[in-house]
């Protein structure tokens, strides 16, 4: 089977990054100012760095859930990184289902990963509903058409072979995407200052800038005071109070932010740690030592990320606590397995089910109990606005 020789590279782990980031290092290609594969920290940083965007969402037959978004960018197409460093892409499209195929075989014979869209929900999550669905890029190490199977490095540690009926199902799951893949070269180093400075400057922008998309209010610091005041008053419907209303609905409210949050493939504590491990790299890139301190910074704020997310599913109220630890080794369970045999998985996801039931009469909050919880959140929201406000004022006092 067509498959690259000694693949091993699964240390790339963000929808956006993490095949950029496995692609370069299988290919050999290294950084000029540490010699070694280009780290996930550094392209994060160039493509954008972190965000704060808030998007609470209802669909019907679904529980209201928030994502709260903590990296940027958030969707599909190639990141900035490949335009900032001059990354040469060459993509390949088709309708026809056993081109995609041959195209798939053909990158792999030539030696280099090939980067195919796919509706991961489908092939990687065991979901199988109509109406849901994301696609991201992966990338494929290969692909045995006799066994019928095909390699994937994808957000875990160690390789992950799936069905290559269901692959080409994935593959043809949007029309936009369908069959769609390409190859990478190696960047131009020579531009790694340049888009050092410019990934900075549009992680700045997203914070106080004119907005990705949506509305101004649902962004950067903005969006830190939609979330107050979504959490202490009650008149809108979009409020915590309503929308997340004590109950089953606020259970979903509390799970769905720390899932986004910690259990999404962003690095956890608000994805603030890893952009802290870029602004060292960008300390040496740019020769602007100051950048140690604004890391530093930001690694404080990460601490009070990760208390955030203690305080959304306390150790101290047990369906909670039980709730955040299923979420963590469903995660973990992932990351380190994959696609597991051994239906640990699965039992996870059942004990998830039995316990959201539970919550329909059994929420272990009572109203008064429930307005302090969102209270107190407010409370943790409000201090990270304030250091995040400190610490990107220094960041832009090093420009």
């Amino acid at each position: 089977m067509p498959q690259l020789a000694d693949y091993k590279q699964f240390d790339g782990l963000a929808w956006a990054t993490g095949y950029l980031t496995n692609a370069l290092a299988y290919q050999g290609v290294t950084a000029p100012h540490t010699g070694q594969p280009y780290s996930e920290a550094l392209l994060m940083g160039i493509s954008g760095g972190i965000a704060a965007g808030y998007f609470a969402f209802e669909y019907e037959g679904y529980d209201p859930h928030l994502h709260f978004l903590t990296r940027y960018p958030f969707n599909e197409e190639p990141v900035a990184a490949f335009e900032r460093l001059a990354i040469p892409t060459e993509p390949r499209t088709t309708t026809d289902p056993q081109k995609g195929v041959a195209n798939v075989i053909d990158a792999l014979v030539a030696g280099k990963p090939a980067i195919v869209w796919l509706d991961v929900i489908s092939l990687l999550m065991g979901a199988e509903q109509e109406d849901l669905w994301l696609v991201m890029p992966v990338l494929v190490y290969g692909y045995d058409a006799q066994a019928g199977t095909v390699h994937i490095a994808d957000r875990a540690r160690v390789p992950i072979v799936v069905d290559a009926e269901r692959f080409a199902a994935a593959r043809a799951r949007l029309s936009k995407t369908r069959q769609r893949m390409m190859t990478i070269g190696a960047p131009d180093p020579d531009r790694l200052p340049n888009a050092v400075e410019a990934g900075i400057r549009a992680c700045i922008d997203i914070f106080t800038g004119k907005p990705p998309v949506g509305t101004p209010s649902s962004w950067g610091f903005a969006a830190y005071d939609k979330w107050i005041d979504l959490l202490t008053q009650s008149k809108t419907k979009q409020s915590w109070a309503k929308m997340f209303a004590t109950g089953p609905r606020m259970y979903a409210g509390l799970t769905s932010t720390y899932k986004y949050l910690e259990d999404f493939y962003t690095g956890g504590a608000g994805a603030r740690g890893i952009y802290a491990d870029f602004l060292d790299e960008a300390a040496q890139i740019l020769s602007k030592p100051d950048l140690h301190a604004v890391a530093d910074q930001f690694r404080a704020c990460a601490r009070l990320w990760t208390a955030f997310a203690d305080a959304l599913l306390p150790q101290t109220i047990p369906p909670l606590k039980e709730a955040r630890d299923l979420l963590d080794r469903e995660y973990h369970h992932f990351l380190e397995c994959g696609l597991d045999t051994d239906g640990e998985r699965v039992q996870i996801r059942a004990r998830q089910d039995a316990l959201r039931k539970a919550m329909d009469d059994g929420f272990p909050l009572d109203e008064a109990q429930a307005a302090v919880m969102r209270e107190n959140l407010a409370g943790h929201v409000a201090g990270i606005r304030d250091a995040e406000q400190e610490a990107f004022a220094a960041l832009k006092g090093t420009l």
